[in-house]
Parts: structure tokens; sequence; C-alpha cells
């Protein structure tokens, strides 16, 4: 037989329920009021209530609903074996334990046995251990976690958001030295064109100042050697005869001297030269603060450049992410998640009321179960009538079977579960 379930197979809800030493049920046998959405087990604490929705939920899956794991000791102490079966109409799934083994036959309604009973199950069971009024009751972290494990996301959200929360705390980083290197710049004052982009040498104003003294004591001796020339020419005059050859010597000496004046440059007017070693110190300080201040500069326009990339990577961090929301299937109309956890129409789910949170997690185990129509509650003893109202409203509306487990002492509630056993 074909393990693929055609249409009137959908949709399916408990029938019937056996179960045979399974935790802490002796024997019990529970055939629901199919005309009822809702299917109450009650009696005190330790009776075995959990055990009747464990039993359905393991009988189906090989999980144990309330801790979302693999059974680990489903027999009743001091028993060898346990058995659950579900009647579900169209089918009839069986599950035996004994020792660490377990089987499971799943068989039509005919009797004919499916060929891979866990593989049909598993196509037909969806996250079957979702429990609304638990789901309602998570903290927002918790519920966003629950939600994310439902839904297939193109994006692991923990990496996107590690990735996301890296650039954020590298771009406040960088901001914060764009803003101390912004402090540093406005302690530099601003510079004009009066100011060289380069220090004047000191040691070549030095050396230039040198040779115009140099030029200057040539100026001097020329000019002396010049007087002594007249002189002694003055006084060959006096004494030409004996004393001619003497002027001829003395004219010629002359002659090499204007010679040697005439091949020295122009006089070197060294009182500029003096007024820029002077200021030197202060041109050279104001150069080395405009260098100072261009290195500001370049550095802020360097961080300003880092902080522009990790603001894009940012954004498009958070384009990956809206895009996978956008893409993502979520199991009702307009749920999502944002940093803080779950949120219902683009508002937290926390800010919801309370009968508003209760639909929308019920909505969502229904949306989650489209085939096998069965949704388990643990703690129902926490809903008031109102919202057992909206409860059974919405799965009769839907087809649905709500499995309810309550604490009642009156025995007057439900199937009333005592020892292990329905009480009569």
């Amino acid at each position: 037989m074909s393990t693929e379930m055609n249409e009137t197979n959908r949709g399916l809800r408990v029938v019937k329920l056996s179960a045979e030493n399974y935790k802490r049920l002796s024997a019990v046998e529970i055939t629901p009021d199919l005309d009822a959405a809702t299917v109450t087990i009650a009696g005190r604490n330790a009776q075995g209530k959990s055990s009747v929705l464990d039993a359905i939920w393991a009988a189906l899956s090989n999980t144990a609903a309330s801790k979302g794991t693999t059974t680990t000791r489903p027999i009743r102490d001091g028993e060898k074996t346990a058995r659950v079966s579900v009647d579900l109409g169209d089918i009839i799934v069986t599950r035996k334990w004994e020792g660490e083994k377990n089987t499971l036959v799943v068989e039509s309604a005919d009797g004919a046995r499916f060929p891979s009973p866990q593989r049909m199950l598993d196509e037909l069971v969806g996250h079957f251990s979702f429990d609304p009024l638990a789901f309602a009751a998570l903290p927002a972290k918790s519920q966003q976690a629950e939600l994310l494990h439902l839904v297939e996301l193109p994006f692991v959200p923990e990496t996107l958001a590690g990735q996301r929360k890296a650039a954020f705390d590298d771009r406040t980083i960088v901001g914060r030295t764009v803003k101390q290197l912004q402090g540093q710049l406005a302690g530099f004052p601003e510079f004009g064109d009066d100011v060289p982009d380069e220090p004047v040498s000191v040691a070549a104003l030095v050396a230039e100042l040198d040779a115009a003294r140099d030029v200057e004591v040539s100026y001097d001796v020329a000019n002396e050697e010049i007087a002594t020339a007249r002189n002694i020419i003055a006084e060959t005059d006096r004494a030409i005869a004996e004393l001619q050859d003497k002027k001829n010597r003395w004219l010629e000496k002359l002659k090499e001297t204007k010679a040697r004046l005439a091949d020295l440059p122009e006089r070197i007017d060294v009182v500029p030269i003096r007024a820029q070693i002077a200021g030197a110190e202060a041109v050279n300080d104001a150069v080395r603060q405009k260098h100072q201040r261009q290195e500001v500069i370049d550095l802020i326009a360097d961080e300003k450049a880092t902080y522009d990339s990790l603001t894009a990577r940012i954004a498009e961090l958070d384009k990956t992410k809206s895009d996978g929301l956008a893409a993502a299937t979520f199991p009702i109309d307009g749920l999502g998640f944002d940093d803080e956890g779950v949120t219902y129409n683009g508002v937290p789910f926390a800010q919801a009321s309370s009968a508003e949170r209760l639909r929308v997690s019920v909505a969502m185990a229904m949306a989650l179960n489209p085939q096998i129509r069965v949704i388990r509650i643990s703690d129902g003893s926490l809903l008031d009538s109102e919202n057992l109202a909206v409860i059974e409203a919405m799965a009769a509306e839907q087809g649905f079977q709500v499995w309810i487990e309550v604490v009642d002492e009156t025995g007057t509630v439900g199937v009333v579960i005592e020892d292990g056993q329905v009480k009569a």
C-alpha cells in the first residue's frame, strides 16, 4: 500500500485511545466525543493525566510531547512491556515498547498495514509537540527561539545577529575615534597662504649670511688696498724719480685689485636675512602644526570612510534579515520576529492582549498540524472560562481536537484519571 495519504485521510482526529502500562498508566481506554472540540483529562496530581497526553504523542512521533525528546522510560514501573494504540479513523497507530526497543504498526481502517509506518507518520505529523498555552507563556527570547525552530529561514539568525553586532561594535569604536580626532582638530588654528608648506632652513640662511659677510669683508679689504695704493701713489709722486719702479709695481697692483673687485657679486642686503632667521622658529612651528592638522584631516577622512563602510555593512545585514523574513513562510500571517522576540503584525507579541496571544498561539498550533488535527495543552488549569471558550470556538471552526490537561479534585470534570486508570 502506498504511504501517500489521499484527501479523505486529511484532518485526522483521535477516535479512540488505548494505553497499557505506559508511564503512569495501567490500562486506559478513552473514546472522545467527536462532536466536542475539546477533550479534558482531569484528576489530582501524579495520577497519570500527563501520561494520557504523552501516550498520544509518543505513539505518533515516539517523543514525550512535554519534553520534546525521545521517551526514555515509557514502561510503567514493575512491568516489562507497554502498548499505546491511537485510532485516527482512517488509520490506527499502535506502538509497543519492550525493554529498549519499540515497534510500530500503522494500519488502514480495513486492516491493511503500511510498509514504512514511521516514514508515513513523519509525513503526517507536523510540529506535534507545539503547546499553544506554553508558547504564549514563554519569555520573548524563548518564543523567538521556538518560532525560529519552526520556520525555515534562508539564513542562520544567530550568525546574522553576531555579524551585525560585530559590525555595530566596530562602527561604535570608529565613531568614537572620529570624535576624538575632531576634538584634536579643533585645537589647531587654521593657517592661510602666508604659512609655507615646508619649514624654513635656518642652516641655509646662516650659510647665506656667512656668504654675505665674506663679500662685505672682501669689499673692506679692497677698499683698504685702494686707499693704501693711493697713499703710496701720492708719496711716489713726491719721489717719482727714485720710486718710479715702485709706482709701476703698485699701479699694476691697483689694476689687479680693480679687476678682482669687478669680479665680486653685488652687495647683499643682510637685514632681510637676519629678519628671516629671527622669525624662522615661529614659521617652522606653524608649518609643523599645519602638517599635523592635515594629518588629522586625513585620519578623519579614513575613519569616516570606515564608518560609512560599516554602516553599509549593517544595512546589508539588516536587508538580508528583512529579505529572509519576507521570503520565510510563518505558521500564520502577521507573525514574525525582531531582535527582541516574536512580533505579531509588527508589534511585540508580549504587548498583545492575553486573549490575542492565546488566539495567535492556538492558530499557530493549527497551522503547524494541518493533517493530524490534534493539539495538546498541558497547563489547562491556567485557562479561565473565557479563554477556554475561545479555544473551543477556534477548534470547532477549524475541525481540531484539543486535549487539555487540568488539575481537578472534584471528579466531575472531563475524563478523570485516578491511579493510572479512567475513573468509573
